[in-house]
């Protein structure tokens, strides 16, 4: 938990908005409510049919429901300047991939994708990666699409050098 608060803070002190799933739960839930409460705007999207299940409470900033998953992925990324994973399940691997395969595809232009590797949690993926450029499945440009750190504050300081944050 202390990597992620100062994950908080390093948004919040940099002037980043937020860009999220509108769930107020978990990990994403902790994360919006620390940079609403730091006074940046944070933007929450979220299909309708998740809203029961991901919202309990009350939401922070602007909540913006849309019709699927589909549609959610695609307002993310016309609102985003950029793309960071932390650890999570099923859905976070899922968006993470899109977001990569999107930028190797072109269809958007964030140079590249965070991915906050708490206690080496996303090892196991990076592994992968490499391995599949080992073998030839993915080229070792689009293996960099991909910048990871153990830390919020070295993933932003990596992310800045290509994004101009």
């Amino acid at each position: 938990m202390q990597v992620l608060a100062a994950s908080y803070r390093n948004i919040v002190e940099r002037n980043i908005d937020l860009v999220y799933g509108g769930g107020s739960i978990g990990l994403m839930g902790l994360v919006s409510q620390a940079v609403h409460d730091g006074g940046r705007h944070v933007l929450g999207v979220i299909p309708t049919i998740l809203m029961p299940r991901e919202i309990t409470g009350e939401t922070v900033g602007e909540l913006r429901a849309v019709s699927g998953m589909h549609q959610r992925k695609a307002e993310m990324a016309r609102q985003a300047d950029a793309f960071i994973a932390l650890p999570g399940g099923y859905g976070t691997l899922e968006e993470l991939l899109e977001v990569i395969t999107w930028a190797q595809l072109g269809i958007h232009d964030k140079p590249q994708v965070g991915l906050l590797n708490v206690d080496g949690y996303y090892n196991s993926l990076l592994s992968f990666l490499d391995k599949a450029v080992d073998e030839g499945f993915i080229t070792p440009t689009a293996r960099n699409i991909i910048v990871s750190a153990q830390t919020a504050q070295e993933l932003m300081h990596k992310l800045e050098v290509t994004w101009e944050i």
